[in-house]
């Protein structure tokens, strides 16, 4: 089994190429369902969570809002200052970044068990944020022009395009700089040209993937 990372910055398309991988065998899980199940109420993290971010992040049902957890992390779209931001966003990650690693480790494990020739894909975004790199066998960083990259957050997050850009700023700003990703990459898939384009590179790495996966069987 191949251990395959799948990571990029914000609405870069890494959804849209990890559906694209699924078509052609690929087993894919996202860690950002995975991070949504153990924040279920009742959940040991979603417990921590709570505590400690309090119950203004809850929606009448006690589940978690992500938009007021988000804006507990990152701060308000007005608010600048980058050291109470960033202190925020590290509590987040120290509590649900174990706990995901965990889930998706024993989800490849599985899968190494039903298909000992597979490739088993984990998408994320912060895979070299949380310390993840090292636990996969090939790494795939999804790219897009920054112009890009806010109008479809902006179209996604039903934003204005200035409010888009301040809010896709900051959290790029909180994650480590797409040019050290882009060196520590395996394969980078440029997501900036047509779905076909997009489409083709995958192909290209798909072709590369797969022998390599059998090979480790």
């Amino acid at each position: 089994m191949l251990k395959v990372g799948l990571t990029g910055g914000i609405a870069s398309g890494k959804s849209v190429v990890g559906e694209m991988f699924v078509g052609l065998g690929a087993h894919l899980v996202q860690a950002d369902r995975i991070a949504q199940e153990l924040m279920r109420p009742g959940q040991p993290v979603y417990n921590e969570v709570v505590r400690h971010f309090g119950g203004s992040i809850l929606n009448p049902d006690l589940s978690v809002n992500r938009a007021k957890l988000a804006e507990a992390a990152f701060g308000t779209m007005t608010e600048r200052t980058p050291s109470p931001l960033a202190s925020r966003i590290q509590e987040l990650n120290r509590i649900v970044h174990p706990a995901v690693i965990r889930r998706h480790e024993e989800w490849m494990e599985e899968i190494g068990r039903q298909d000992p020739s597979a490739v088993a894909m984990v998408e994320a975004a912060l895979i070299f944020e949380a310390g993840a790199a090292k636990r996969f066998d090939r790494l795939i960083v999804v790219t897009c022009r920054d112009q890009q990259r806010v109008e479809r957050f902006a179209k996604r997050q039903k934003l204005a395009l200035d409010a888009a850009r301040k809010e896709v700023e900051r959290r790029m700003a909180a994650q480590l700089p797409e040019a050290d990703k882009i060196k520590a990459a395996s394969y980078l898939i440029d997501n900036s040209g047509s779905l076909d384009q997009t489409r083709g590179f995958v192909r290209q790495i798909w072709e590369q993937l797969r022998p390599d996966a059998s090979s480790k069987n």
